[in-house]
């Protein structure tokens, strides 16, 4: 390492591969390609959150969002489990502080159907490596639309 590198403040030189917001965000979509719901969960900090999509949703009609395993468990149950298989599509990563965001979409298959989320989605670990917050910044007007046969 040289005397820059040491030098260097944390937001130059961002170790993308192993940065924990990334780490984070990756487990959690490795959890949902395989469908395992208490792996997920468990990948969240016990005050965690998320946010999918942001604001009020069929998902979440107050838009206040979910809080705590518990309530985890309850959106996977709402949204992810309902779903035959979910890919994850991002065209770019921006890392910042201890979130990473990604933009792209998500593309759900779901009774012989497919959908679209474009967006931005946003991933924030706390100091253990734990998800603090997940939050998914897509319109569900444009998500609906995007509905065709598988």
């Amino acid at each position: 390492m040289t005397t820059q590198e040491k030098e260097s403040p944390a937001y130059l030189n961002i170790d993308r591969e192993n940065h924990p917001a990334v780490l984070a965000g990756r487990r959690s979509r490795e959890f949902v390609i395989a469908r395992d719901k208490q792996a997920w969960v468990d990948n969240f900090a016990a005050e965690g959150s998320v946010e999918d999509p942001v604001g009020p949703s069929m998902f979440d009609p107050e838009g206040k969002g979910f809080r705590g395993h518990e309530q985890i468990a309850e959106f996977w149950d709402k949204s992810i489990a309902t779903t035959e298989s979910i890919e994850f599509v991002f065209a770019d990563e921006i890392i910042c502080g201890d979130e990473v965001a990604y933009v792209g979409k998500i593309v759900t298959h779901i009774a012989g159907h497919v959908s679209e989320a474009h967006g931005v989605f946003t991933y924030r670990a706390d100091a253990d490596g734990k998800m603090s917050a997940l939050r998914a910044f897509w319109e569900v007007e444009k998500t609906i639309n995007s509905v065709r046969p598988a």
